[in-house]
């Protein structure tokens, strides 16, 4: 692990300190920063363990006031021998850091980091879960194999005598309850990472041609080939739309599509690929409805918050996390995974109903402001961190 330097509180004040375990740093930036900003206003000093993706996310780490680790942890599968590596330099930054709270976001952290927070006897301990992913929703003994593998790996490492499970959707939690892997005494529900309302703003619908929107890692499990048929078959029935994809291939991810694939749809017709786009609120603005056809696992997505804030109307799969958000003939539309008729269908009446979208529009934003503002999911997560430092101190085994 690697550090870099930074100014220490003064002595005379009490020291309480807070390490974000991340697997990514995009990821922490784009999820888990204002968390992060919020608890140096509060007097944590905030540290983050993760893999730096590049030296730009380094330096906005680092402008935010945060001390960073550099982790050799990443989201592919790795080998036995270097996830004991990662659990082994996790430990050692544990027992050197001593944190008072450490907060670990996504699977792999939760659990290697689980692991090595008991071993490490660190006072609290927070395991944020943003959907269990492909392998709980998937078929076949591969994805059976490493439920047993995961649901195992949970059940050590959510074990810890003062800690908290941060759900984003019921289904999840109830899932993990339910086999026994989680008390449900220490879990909480938060509904994902939340938006800022602020930022995210309603904007009156684009003229033009209807503009449909799939923005998202580009993987097969996001339900970008769906997306594609379902444009396919409305090209054929002659309804008139631009359906665009926003995002680029995950090289770490056995589901990723390929460059090729999407240029090859793109230079067809049936699709418009963009690439990864960093401008999500002008991206959001120029589009009509914004579609996410994922049999994932998600814990919320992100994209679906933020098209909600602006006023877009919603159609994605009726999947855990996505009906978090989507509520079906309120906002948007919920279908079937991996139904690209059903699609077809969904994206049909919005693109030609728009009394409709503007409706769904409107009632998103509602929804947004009311359940999924960052200020108040940030506050909520504050709120967990004070319950277990609370707690911590009568723990005769964590009492310092």
């Amino acid at each position: 692990m690697k550090e870099k330097s930074h100014e220490r509180l003064p002595d005379s004040h009490p020291r309480c300190v807070l390490l974000l375990v991340v697997n990514v740093s995009w990821f922490f930036l784009s999820h888990r920063l204002p968390l992060a900003l919020r608890a140096r206003q509060l007097g944590f000093e905030v540290y983050l363990a993760t893999r730096i993706d590049s030296a730009a996310d380094r330096a906005a780490i680092e402008a935010a006031g945060i001390r960073v680790y550099d982790l050799a942890i990443g989201r592919a599968e790795q080998g036995v021998f270097d996830n004991l590596k990662v659990l082994a330099a996790l430990f050692l930054l544990y027992r050197r850091l001593a944190p008072d709270v450490v907060h670990h976001v996504t699977m792999k952290p939760v659990i290697l980091g689980g692991i090595a927070a008991r071993l490490a006897r660190v006072p609290s301990v927070v395991s944020a879960i943003p959907g269990l992913g492909y392998a709980f929703v998937a078929d076949g003994w591969v994805a059976a194999t490493r439920r047993v593998l995961l649901r195992a790996g949970l059940r050590i490492a959510l074990r810890h005598s003062n800690s908290t499970a941060i759900f984003q959707n019921p289904d999840d939690l109830s899932g993990l309850v339910n086999a026994g892997v989680v008390d449900a005494r220490s879990c909480v529900l938060i509904r994902g990472a939340g938006v800022d309302t602020k930022t995210f703003v309603a904007w009156p619908e684009p003229v033009g041609i209807v503009r449909v929107l799939l923005a998202s890692r580009m993987l097969r499990e996001k339900g970008v080939e769906t997306f594609v048929e379902a444009a396919r078959i409305l090209l054929r029935r002659g309804v008139a739309a631009d359906f665009q994809l926003a995002g680029k291939p995950d090289s770490e991810n056995p589901g990723s599509l390929t460059v090729s694939q999407l240029r090859d749809w793109h230079s067809s017709g049936i699709v418009r690929w963009l690439g990864h786009r960093e401008d999500m609120v002008a991206l959001l603005r120029s589009v009509h409805v914004v579609c996410l056809p994922s049999f994932y696992g998600e814990g919320v997505p992100k994209i679906l918050i933020e098209a909600a804030a602006s006023g877009r109307a919603l159609v994605a799969s009726d999947m855990p996390g996505c009906r978090e958000i989507v509520r079906h003939e309120f906002n948007g539309l919920l279908v079937p995974p991996k139904q690209a008729l059903a699609l077809a269908d969904a994206l049909s009446t919005m693109i030609q109903d728009k009394e409709k979208r503007r409706l769904f529009g409107r009632c998103g934003r509602l929804l947004a402001e009311t359940e999924f503002d960052a200020a108040n999911v940030v506050d909520e997560t504050m709120r967990v961190y004070e319950r277990l430092r609370e707690r911590a101190i009568l723990l005769p085994t964590y009492r310092q």
